[in-house]
């Protein structure tokens, strides 16, 4: 029995290797005045049956058979000094999406598609295991770091949370705000604290100043007009509900074992402004030189404050973890601003995974409400917007490095609108099966 657990443990320890997100510091532990230089990786390839209600909208046609991955390079030292201060840096490096019916690289067109790298995460980091560690970049926050009840480490080990995954971003993919660990956080220059573990206890707060990553914020303005740059501005003509300030995030998390069940507790807080124009409305004149409107028809509501909380709780016994987490707030899909007059949302997931031997097995659930689509003053949609989605999945873990894997998924979205070119349901399933290499 002894053997069994230890298999399920290095099993379980295989799938969730991830070291662009990874909490514990450093990534491998150097000797006093040395540097330790990694260059780690991750490759998935899946193939899969899918079938989506988007393949009948506005003349739209979707091959159900496809394929799809990802790459991923980490690259990054660790180093100690001789005082016993730990220190280094990380790098996340992915591939970029391209255009259907096109391979990567293809020069027949200049939309064909795109071939290149681009950085995901990169950031440095300081402290030691008592004090407790900085991290200064773009990296995680401890809204993310500290999550718990959110059990990924099945199947593409992405599911829903399609940061990357093997579903990107479309119309009839659910984007939900139940994961924490999402780019639309993480990918953002910000510092850190994670204090150590305390009688159980561990914390960490973060602050953004804004929702720029490295380089960003200045790639298309003139040094002349950097007022009308929309990536560190809004305008009297529009409103952004995705532009951020002043980012602060807190959580807590707790951990203890009870009588063999290795339990974690989690409650987390993050809170952001929006980028609001408060200038003069912009005016719109006709052909006849009459000015017909000032601003746009958002911009009498504004937008509120993004406050987002969590709580999440998870339990591993005998190879068994079963979690759930719940966030709630001012918040709409895919971590966005929440117009004033429109709903806040609130989203859970419950999850569970089994480890036996070289085997997972697990199946998760999220629901959420949202305002998704709705824009206040207008009757085009429904108030509110239900998302959920179903997945699970089963992997054989041959090695550290290397993983099969077949999950199946579905996903809905619903939204009741009066719009005749627009579908009140949307749905999605997939059934695929793939390889996850890491080293």
């Amino acid at each position: 029995m002894r053997k069994l657990l230890l298999a399920s443990a290095a099993t379980m320890g295989a799938l969730l290797v991830t070291v662009g997100g990874a909490q514990a510091q450093p990534v491998t532990q150097p000797a006093p005045g040395t540097v330790a230089v990694h260059l780690n990786g991750y490759l998935q390839f899946a193939i899969g049956d899918l079938g989506s209600s988007y393949s009948d909208v506005a003349g739209n046609k979707l091959n159900p058979v496809t394929t799809n991955g990802d790459a991923r390079l980490y690259a990054g030292f660790d180093a100690e000094s001789l005082n016993g201060i730990d220190y280094g840096a990380q790098i996340e490096l992915r591939t970029t999406t391209s255009n259907a019916g096109q391979s990567v690289g293809s020069n027949t067109t200049s939309s064909a598609g795109t071939s290149s790298m681009y950085v995901k995460r990169a950031y440095g980091y300081l402290g030691t295991q008592q004090a407790g560690f900085v991290r200064l970049g773009q990296t995680d926050s401890a809204f993310s770091l500290l999550q718990t009840g959110v059990l990924e480490g099945f199947g593409d080990g992405s599911q829903w949370n399609i940061d990357g995954g093997i579903l990107q971003t479309s119309p009839v993919v659910p984007s939900t705000f139940a994961y924490a660990d999402t780019s639309k956080l993480y990918a953002t220059d910000k510092i850190v604290y994670l204090s150590p573990t305390i009688d159980g206890f561990s914390m960490g707060v973060g602050f953004e100043p804004s929702s720029n990553g490295l380089k960003e914020g200045t790639a298309n303005c003139a040094q002349a007009t950097l007022n009308d740059c929309s990536s560190i501005s809004s305008s009297a003509s529009t409103l952004s509900l995705t532009q951020r300030k002043n980012t602060i995030d807190a959580a807590v998390m707790y951990s203890r074992n009870f009588g063999g069940f290795a339990t974690k507790a989690n409650f987390g807080i993050l809170n952001a402004a929006p980028v609001n124009y408060t200038g003069p409305a912009a005016e719109v004149t006709s052909a006849a030189g009459v000015v017909e409107a000032t601003g746009s028809a958002a911009a009498p509501y504004g937008v509120k404050e993004m406050t987002v909380y969590q709580a999440g709780a998870q339990t591993s016994y005998a190879g068994l973890t079963l979690g759930a987490s719940v966030k709630w707030g001012a918040v709409n899909n895919g971590y966005t601003f929440v117009q004033k007059g429109a709903r806040n949302g609130v989203a859970y997931i419950v999850n569970g995974t089994y480890v036996v031997g070289p085997y997972v097995l697990g199946a998760s659930f999220f629901d959420q409400q949202a305002a998704g689509n709705y824009v206040a003053g207008s009757n085009s949609y429904a108030r509110t917007q239900t998302q959920y989605g179903v997945a699970t999945g089963v992997n054989y873990v041959i090695g550290k490095d290397l993983s099969l894997f077949a999950q199946y998924m579905y996903g809905q979205i619903h939204q009741p609108t009066t719009l005749a070119t627009a579908r009140t349901n949307l749905q999605m399933q997939i059934v695929e099966t793939g390889a996850t290499f890491k080293w």
